[in-house]
């Protein structure tokens, strides 16, 4: 009895974990939409960021006044610093 049980259950696994496994992921994707939440902050692009960027270097060459000191103002410990911690 056991060895044709065990056979009709290996012929037949597709039919009988798609199922389940389709129930487990509608579960899941629900429940995820309805943990998480699905607010993401506005961002400039990146070409926009670069143009910003680009005026900005352009606005401080067209005076010779605004020359900054050759000084390396970087700090090699707060290169990678997290917001926590800062």
């Amino acid at each position: 009895m056991w060895p044709v049980l065990f056979t009709a259950l290996r012929t037949y696994a597709p039919y009988i974990t798609l199922p389940f496994a389709a129930l487990v992921g509608i579960v899941g994707y629900n429940l995820e939409n309805w943990v998480s939440d699905k607010y993401t902050p506005y961002n400039k692009s990146i070409e926009e960021q670069r143009e910003d960027r680009l005026m900005a270097e352009e606005e401080k060459l067209k005076s010779p006044e605004n020359v900054e000191k050759l000084k390396y103002k970087a700090n090699v410990l707060n290169t990678n610093l997290s917001p926590s911690l800062s």
